[in-house]
């Protein structure tokens, strides 16, 4: 009986421990906004601190140094890691994160979205393709809680 139940009890804590992993600082799921409430939230704001619950779309292949986040209505984010401090698995993707950090409104330049896109894997034509700077909401994280 005595086993059973020890086993029991490790069972439980595997079981838990693999549900909720964590990078950067350690957060909580506690008051985090939907993704998909995040541009009505952030309005006029050119900047905002918050937590963000969302699915995980895109994560960079090279060594998990940023991510992207789905908004809704074919939108998404990008995420980096304050001061590169941490990094997230690369086969992130599809996996439900909360982020904690600060969000801008930001316009990312053409060299950028192409070394993005040359760490998430594109082929050299749909990097050649990028030619115009794009106006995008990008997220710095504190810490990154993954749920699944």
């Amino acid at each position: 009986m005595k086993k059973i139940f020890i086993l029991i009890l490790l069972s439980a804590a595997l079981s838990a421990q693999a549900q909720e992993y964590s990078f950067g600082e350690k957060i909580s799921q506690d008051d985090a906004v939907k993704a998909e409430q995040l541009i009505t939230d952030l309005g006029d704001q050119l900047s905002m601190s918050i937590k963000v619950e969302g699915t995980v779309e895109e994560v960079c292949q090279a060594k998990g140094c940023w991510m992207t986040m789905a908004l809704g209505k074919d939108k998404s984010m990008r995420i980096t890691f304050k001061d590169y401090g941490f990094f997230v698995p690369i086969n992130s993707s599809g996996k439900t994160a909360v982020i904690q950090g600060e969000l801008k409104k930001e316009i990312t330049t053409v060299a950028t979205l192409k070394h993005y896109a040359q760490d998430a894997g594109k082929s050299t034509e749909e990097i050649e393709a990028i030619t115009e700077p794009k106006s995008e909401l990008v997220f710095v994280a504190d810490g990154v809680l993954f749920l699944d």
